[in-house]
Parts: structure tokens; sequence; C-alpha cells
């Protein structure tokens, strides 16, 4: 089995070093892939904020991937959490914090928007403001 870094992500999603793709794509086809929710974190942030991507285009083809035989992924119950959070208008980052947190009884935070959108989607832990 194979870690991935989120670059290697990215190729696979973007596309934009047709080179690259190719490398990537070889390895998914000869390993099993295991990848840490970090680099989903991190691959959602870049989608959003190098390439413009939008929600949808960021959030299909993570499930998609996420989704391969191939893969394994860390905490994959809680990554399809988030995203299922984040489809509905959560921001990725909060919602893979909430998600990850499901041990807690509630989770606190300065953060209205992330209090907001958790009751709006009624998500547990309850998020409480400090």
């Amino acid at each position: 089995m194979v870690a991935i870094d989120t670059n290697i992500v990215v190729r696979l999603l973007v596309n934009d070093d047709p080179a690259q793709t190719i490398k990537v794509k070889a390895l998914f086809t000869t390993e099993k892939i295991y990848i840490p929710k970090t680099v989903i974190l991190e691959t959602e942030w870049v989608l959003r904020g190098v390439y413009t991507l939008d929600r949808a285009a960021i959030n299909n083809p993570l499930r998609a991937l996420l989704s391969l035989e191939q893969i394994i992924a860390e905490d994959e119950t809680i990554l399809f959490n988030a995203l299922d959070s984040y489809q509905e208008g959560m921001d990725f980052a909060d919602a893979l914090h909430l998600a990850s947190s499901h041990r807690a009884t509630s989770f606190a935070t300065f953060d209205a928007k992330f209090k907001s959108s958790a009751k709006k989607l009624s998500l547990k832990p309850t998020v409480i403001s400090l």
C-alpha cells in the first residue's frame, strides 16, 4: 500500500500536468492507495482556493475518488459525513472537524458561522460558542 500526498490527488482530479497525471494513473492501477484525511482536507482547500472550483466540482470528484476499490481512506465514514455537510453548504474544514469529534458531546468555537451551519444541519456534536 502507498500513501499519497495532496499533489497526487490534485493531479488526478485536475489533470493540469498530463505527464504527472499518467504517473498517478499508473500508480492507481498497480497499488492499493491510502489517503490520510488531512490530504482530503488540503485537496479541498487547493481545489477551491487555487483552482477556484465550486462546491459540486470539488465534492463529486472527491466522493468518486474515495469510492474507488483500490482506495483506503483514513476515517472513511467521517470523510463521507463531512462531504455530506459540505454538500449542504458547510465549510469543509469545519465539517471535517465536527465529524471527527463524534465522541464529544459538544464542540466549542468562536466561529458564529460554523455554529449556525451546524445548527441548521442538525449536526452532532452540538457546536457551542465561547
